[in-house]
């Protein structure tokens, strides 16, 4: 009898102790993981906020269709920002604190990121592979930091000097949103110059939400810019280069992966043709696609009554990446056993031609490669192999 009662006690204990062990680690319940995303779904960024939450929900309702992960289920709070920090901070402050997510997964938007970061980080909720290719998504090294891009300023390092050179381009000037995205553009493009002996012919910026570029445009002209580096979104990057073409002024044009959208060339039309930019996941372009491609492509359409965008396969990936930590964490999910399944993860290449991405205990930068693209014909098309900086 004392030993029946013995073990019940010794069972009753374990319980309380896993009990305890989900009760320490917020989002994390017996049957469900709470997966929060901030997005701009009512501001400049919109197409792209949109477009990233509909491909992790399409994820999302795969992974339950299958039992979800050790049994639970994943669900996904949204809030909204309207890529504005002071909102983003707001946001985070009701992800975090009041609906308690686990995780924060891909926040679009630099500035953004960088006010949401330390309301999360004093809960212990890690930012997992926000929608930014910026430096400090993973630096200064932080153990609730992971970020999947190569960074902006390492694209424009990588890629500006061999432009110019195939280019022949003696005057390189630039054009950039004045905030923290902007300036990692031109930083990276600045160092990509000094490999070369070269430096910026002109410089000018604009402030986030601007809808008239004429002077700048009118500067860059005036500079007689053979070669117009351009740390700009959506709306800038139509807006510089439609001014550009109606005044007569074509120089060459490159932008960053966050001007690498289908967006660029359906709001722009054929005035965007010649556009490079530098991009890590293709666009999945049906017509060319692979099967696999077009049968998750026909599910998303299904589901959301649009096709998917680079931006829906982001999405799709941040949520396809938190499934594999939270699989290989096992049954007993914290956010330390996650941060220990994370250092050891390798992500293989997917079917959207992203490259293998490998994380460690100081390592928070999935992959440095980056490749090229350029509109043609109304479409992008790669242009170069991935290139390590």
């Amino acid at each position: 009898m004392k030993i029946k009662t013995s073990i019940a006690s010794v069972f009753a204990s374990l319980l309380a102790t896993i009990s305890l062990a989900h009760a320490d680690t917020q989002g994390v319940s017996k049957t469900e993981i709470l997966i929060g995303t901030i997005q701009d779904l009512s501001g400049p960024l919109a197409g792209y906020g949109k477009q990233a939450r509909n491909g992790m929900q399409l994820r999302i309702e795969e992974v339950n269709e299958q039992g979800g992960v050790h049994g639970r289920k994943l669900k996904l709070a949204v809030e909204d920002d309207g890529y504005d920090p002071k909102k983003a901070v707001l946001a985070a402050q009701k992800l975090v604190n009041q609906d308690k997510i686990f995780i924060m997964a891909g926040h679009l938007g630099t500035a953004q990121n960088l006010a949401a970061m330390p309301v999360q980080f004093e809960k212990n909720v890690i930012n997992f592979f926000p929608i930014t290719a910026a430096r400090e998504m993973y630096e200064p090294f932080h153990k609730l930091k992971y970020s999947f891009a190569a960074t902006y300023y390492d694209q424009m390092r990588t890629a500006l000097p061999k432009l110019v050179k195939d280019k022949g381009a003696k005057k390189i000037c630039t054009i950039y949103q004045d905030d923290d995205f902007g300036l990692e553009v031109l930083r990276g493009a600045e160092a990509g110059l000094k490999t070369v002996n070269m430096e910026m012919a002109e410089k000018t910026s604009y402030k986030r939400g601007a809808t008239d570029f004429s002077s700048q445009v009118a500067k860059m002209k005036s500079a007689g810019c053979e070669l117009v580096v351009l740390g700009t979104i959506i709306r800038e990057t139509i807006g510089t280069i439609a001014e550009s073409r109606k005044t007569g002024f074509n120089p060459v044009f490159l932008g960053s992966s966050a001007a690498y959208t289908d967006l660029i060339h359906k709001l722009g039309g054929a005035a965007m043709n010649g556009l490079y930019a530098t991009m890590t996941v293709q666009h999945p372009y049906l017509d060319e696609a692979s099967q696999p491609i077009r049968f998750w492509a026909n599910k998303y359409k299904t589901k959301f009554n649009e096709d998917p965008t680079v931006f829906s396969v982001y999405g799709y990936d941040i949520i396809d990446a938190i499934v594999r930590g939270a699989q290989k964490a096992g049954p007993n999910l914290s956010t330390e056993s996650f941060i220990k399944a994370m250092d050891t993860m390798t992500i293989p290449p997917d079917m959207f031609g992203s490259a293998e991405a490998t994380y460690g205990p100081t390592k928070r930068l999935g992959s440095e490669l980056s490749r090229l693209s350029q509109i043609i014909d109304g479409k992008w098309k790669v242009i170069s192999d991935y290139v390590k900086p």
